[in-house]
């Protein structure tokens, strides 16, 4: 892909998290997207949302989400969390997923956010929690992350090679979360 062609996709990427999307038009870009492999993955990675009307657009958030690490194939760390002493690692299995499809809304007052975000700590790993393959989605085998101890694929697709579109696909969603992964390449960031 030529650099004015990754200059494109990174303007249609801004103009996506300029303002609210439909499911159909994040779909729609991410389907234009080129494969990424396993291998050209490993590091630290900022999140950040794509709203398209997900219950949990700008949860994570709000939590104190930083994004995702990937050691190598075998050892991916799918949440990493900042807060006043750095960042650390959540074991995902750990997080109350029902309780959050039903209280989302609840948990975005101030206290309960809050008290969410510190809480976190208390489920903290330094064990992977996922691991990446090459699996086909809406047509195109690409790197996804496999969560151990959940029904969730993460999809990847590439805009460049510092940015990803991330489609979260968890059994019983009726729509796929939505998010963006921006490579982090300061080595003091590493949790």
């Amino acid at each position: 892909m030529s650099p004015h062609d990754h200059e494109a996709r990174r303007n249609e990427l801004r103009h996506l998290q300029e303002q609210p999307s439909s499911v159909q038009e994040a779909l729609a870009f991410f389907d234009t997207l080129a494969s990424v492999r396993v291998e050209e993955l490993p590091g630290l990675w900022k999140g950040s949302g794509l709203e398209t009307g997900h219950p949990w657009d700008g949860m994570l958030e709000e939590f104190g989400w930083y994004g995702k690490r990937f050691d190598d194939a075998e050892r991916a760390h799918p949440l990493v969390f900042r807060n006043g002493k750095g960042l650390f690692c959540v074991n995902p299995s750990l997080v109350p997923l029902d309780l959050l499809r039903r209280t989302s809304n609840i948990l975005r007052t101030p206290p309960l956010a809050s008290t969410a975000r510190r809480s976190l700590r208390l489920l903290r790993t330094s064990r992977p929690a996922a691991r990446l393959r090459m699996v086909e989605y809406r047509g195109t085998a690409s790197a996804t992350m496999t969560y151990d101890a959940l029904p969730i694929n993460d999809h990847f697709r590439k805009v460049d090679d510092d940015t990803l579109v991330g489609v979260m696909d968890m059994r019983g969603d009726r729509a796929p979360f939505f998010f963006v992964l921006r490579r982090d390449r300061s080595t003091a960031a590493t949790p």
